[in-house]
């Protein structure tokens, strides 16, 4: 079975990407080098193609409520034009995705969800409508996006939409077909831009035209691991609840109701997730994580060489009960144990307003 193709695949091929299987879809994986792109969204504005995501929009007197409903983080507290990020759970506090909501008004709301999780997504929402004034369109096939990000987006954009409104992070405007959300998966600053397919081509040519860098999912990887945004299929599965990812934070018990809201009062943590700094060698995914005595504590998430830091960083999922009391953490990569510096930050502070 042949994978999907974003609109935008001819315009990759004209840019010689590489192009990989992801998530079900063709995707260019790099056009020069990751070390380029990398270096274009940290330091200027670097353009990726995220057309594979996908689109639901929820409309209705209840939409707001049963968006509240469904997710975790609270989402009628947040003002209208507002963009949330939030786990999507299970009754017994697992994680089915993480996505973000984009507040158009209480009665119309979209949410856009990881383009492995599409069908998966739709399905559950949908399980859940009954009792709620309101409509569940899954538009995913509807809508093409541009991530643009780096800390010269804006007045990239501005060149391109002179009346863009110059609005705070995570927020959402609309101008006429285009959705403009300044949120982004890099750390930096940057807008996405949700169009019709025929809008997107064009926008994409156009900043090309401006000198902004394409960018593939390679250097995409990186920026998101340098400040520590979790991916989902690695430090988020449908095994761990959002406190195994450090997300907490998003767990909203103050709201009076939500899917999972019992489980993630009463349910134990399982899984620590820490950030770790290698002074030589490249985690990857699936490395064990073993402590001073060799015993095997938990498993890297994500691994990368970062290329701002020319240093090794991976997240990796400690057992609750076994993360070492003296902080000394080591990767076995390929049977040989490289020492890990535990850091509470992120590797990399992003420019993000």
């Amino acid at each position: 079975m042949s994978n999907f193709k974003t609109h935008l695949y001819d315009e990759h091929l004209k840019l010689n990407a590489k192009i990989v299987p992801f998530a079900g879809w063709d995707m260019p994986v790099q056009y020069t080098s990751v070390k380029e792109e990398v270096s274009a969204v940290r330091n200027s504005v670097g353009v990726f193609d995220v057309s594979h995501m996908g689109e639901f929009f929820v409309t209705g007197p209840d939409a707001l409520k049963f968006v509240d409903y469904i997710l975790t983080n609270d989402i009628s507290a947040a003002e209208v034009g507002k963009a949330i990020y939030s786990p999507l759970c299970r009754e017994n506090g697992t994680v089915i995705d993480d996505l973000i909501v984009y507040k158009f008004s209480n009665e119309r709301l979209l949410i856009c969800v990881n383009a492995s999780n599409i069908e998966k997504d739709f399905t559950w929402i949908k399980s859940k409508l009954g009792g709620f004034n309101c409509e569940l369109v899954n538009k995913s096939d509807d809508y093409s996006l541009l991530a643009v990000q780096g800390p010269k987006t804006y007045e990239t954009l501005v060149k391109v939409f002179p009346d863009l409104e110059n609005i705070s992070y995570y927020s959402v405007i609309e101008k006429g077909s285009f959705i403009f959300a300044r949120t982004g998966y890099t750390g930096e600053d940057g807008f996405e831009v949700f169009g019709s397919h025929q809008e997107i081509i064009e926008l994409w040519g156009k900043l090309i035209a401006l000198g902004v860098t394409p960018c593939g999912l390679a250097s995409r990887d990186v920026l998101r691991l340098e400040v520590c945004f979790p991916l989902y299929g690695h430090e988020l599965d449908d095994n761990v609840t959002p406190y195994d990812a450090t997300l907490g934070w998003t767990v909203k018990h103050t709201k009076e109701n939500f899917i999972g809201k019992d489980a993630l009062t009463n349910k134990p943590t399982k899984y620590k997730l820490v950030k770790l700094l290698l002074d030589k060698g490249i985690p990857r995914d699936g490395y064990p994580v073993v402590n001073a005595q060799g015993e095997n504590i938990g498993v890297v998430t994500s691994g990368t060489m970062s290329v701002t830091l020319n240093k090794g960083i991976a997240l990796a999922r400690i057992d609750v009960d076994k993360v070492p009391a003296d902080d000394v953490f080591l990767i076995d990569i390929r049977n040989k144990h490289y020492p890990a510096q535990l850091v509470k930050k992120s590797f990399v502070t992003g420019g993000h307003k």
